[in-house]
């Protein structure tokens, strides 16, 4: 039996092994439920970097250009990292390049994996069919916030815990306390990050509705993997084959 476990920050990653693990890269508020909403509105590729320059660079190949630093659009860019931004018919068919505070610093130090794929609460489930189907060992890599522990990505993490623990073994205690705090929180997984720092941060910037949407569960069938030195949507990639 495969097993899953959870990194809580990508600052962790070296105590992991990622050879022959599938990583599901995780930063709910807001990047990859950013990421998962692009390629809902058909987005074609994203390229997530990790500074604010290489970002930029890729316009000049034609691509949108996303940038957030501490929950603020960057000056000069597109886009930013609001998955509502990404709603209004400009992402369709178009390759975007991002880079955000947190989100695409834990991609990119998850290439030694075997698999990655873009986790959110909006893509719950298509992940978890999706870790079923391949049968490696999971390491949750959550983005956290500068390095340290947040809660969002952490129930994330326990909720797909949850929807894989009759397939997946549990290695270190890590996935089991991701587990109970998610049980604990779903009835109203809101009024439970209330208190939280990111929550709170996000608030005072006026981005409510940002939150409540990232919260939704099952909202999309896609599933963002990453491919060579980018991210498909494995669900049109196999229709294309």
């Amino acid at each position: 039996m495969p097993s899953i476990d959870v990194c809580f920050s990508p600052e962790l990653l070296h105590l992991y092994e990622l050879k022959g693990k599938a990583v599901v890269a995780v930063d709910v508020l807001r990047a990859t439920s950013t990421m998962v909403t692009a390629f809902a509105e058909g987005a074609a590729t994203i390229f997530p970097v990790m500074e604010l320059e290489e970002c930029q660079s890729f316009a000049a190949r034609g691509c949108l250009t996303a940038a957030e630093r501490n929950g603020i659009k960057a000056e000069g860019f597109d886009l930013g990292n609001s998955p509502f931004a990404y709603m209004d018919g400009n992402v369709q068919g178009r390759e975007i390049a991002i880079t955000t505070t947190n989100g695409t610093r834990a991609i990119r130090l998850s290439e030694g994996a075997d698999e990655i794929v873009i986790g959110a609460f909006l893509n719950l489930q298509a992940v978890a069919d999706h870790l079923a189907e391949l049968g490696l060992d999971v390491l949750v890599v959550c983005a956290g916030w500068k390095g340290q522990f947040n809660l969002e990505d952490t129930l994330f993490a326990g909720a797909l815990v949850e929807r894989l623990q009759q397939q997946f073994s549990y290695e270190h205690d890590s996935a089991l306390a991701a587990l109970y705090l998610y049980q604990n929180a779903k009835a109203d997984l809101l009024s439970f990050l209330r208190q939280s720092s990111h929550v709170r941060r996000l608030e005072h910037l006026e981005i409510f509705k940002d939150i409540e949407f990232c919260l939704r569960h099952d909202a999309y069938n896609v599933l963002p993997v990453w491919r060579e030195d980018r991210l498909v949507d494995l669900r049109v990639l196999k229709l294309e084959i």
